[in-house]
């Protein structure tokens, strides 16, 4: 499976602000860039805590778009992803899959969320057994949209492929939200490594993209 890690920052690596205040970091274009990467992939992931946060719908909005809408994954150890959420209450008309360490959630699944039972690693879903049970799916490509301990999470596992990575010209400070939480380095030399593959202006913000060495 092809793994891109989407990133939209202040010039200081912040996706929001110490109250979680973060719409909007980027501009229309940017966000609109970001609606065709989501149409691009099999599916969206992020974390339960963003979808707690933001309630998001995960859906390509694009003018005259006609396409198929890609699968909305959410990483939820113990299937705390709401009932009400958008998520939830459109699972049955887009694919929407709770990765977890769970075995069963009538409130989600009877809504049309499908549950993913994977293993633990620590208090969290294995990642690489993740990305094998979504591939068991049908799943090819993933897009994976936040937040900062899901971006970590996936660096550190060395499972991103590519970075899709918008950053505006503001700055936030130290108190900002990061957009990758602890890797937990040990020295330089582990650091994930990328090569720039391209770099564009795009509205006011800028446009990076990386492959993976």
């Amino acid at each position: 499976m092809r793994v891109t890690l989407k990133l939209a920052t202040s010039l200081d690596g912040r996706i929001a602000t110490a109250s979680g205040e973060s719409r909007w970091i980027t501009g229309a274009p940017a966000r609109e860039a970001v609606h065709a990467l989501r149409a691009d992939s099999n599916a969206v992931l992020i974390g339960v805590e963003t979808a707690l946060a933001d309630d998001p719908e995960l859906t390509v909005r694009l003018p005259g778009f006609s396409g198929l809408q890609p699968v909305r994954v959410v990483l939820d150890s113990h299937l705390r992803l709401s009932p009400d959420s958008k998520l939830a209450r459109t699972a049955r008309e887009t694919p929407t899959y709770a990765v977890t360490l769970e075995s069963s959630n009538n409130r989600l699944t009877d809504l049309g969320v499908k549950l993913l039972q994977v293993p633990a690693m620590g208090d969290r879903p294995d990642l690489a057994a993740s990305l094998e049970a979504l591939e068991a799916e049908g799943i090819g490509s993933l897009l994976v949209e936040g937040g900062g301990q899901v971006a970590a999470s996936f660096l550190r596992s060395e499972l991103v492929d590519a970075i899709e990575w918008f950053r505006a010209p503001i700055v936030l400070g130290g108190e900002g939200r990061p957009a990758i939480g602890p890797i937990a380095l040990s020295s330089l030399a582990d650091a994930p490594r990328f090569k720039r593959t391209a770099l564009d202006l795009i509205g006011d913000d800028l446009w990076e993209r990386y492959e993976r060495i």
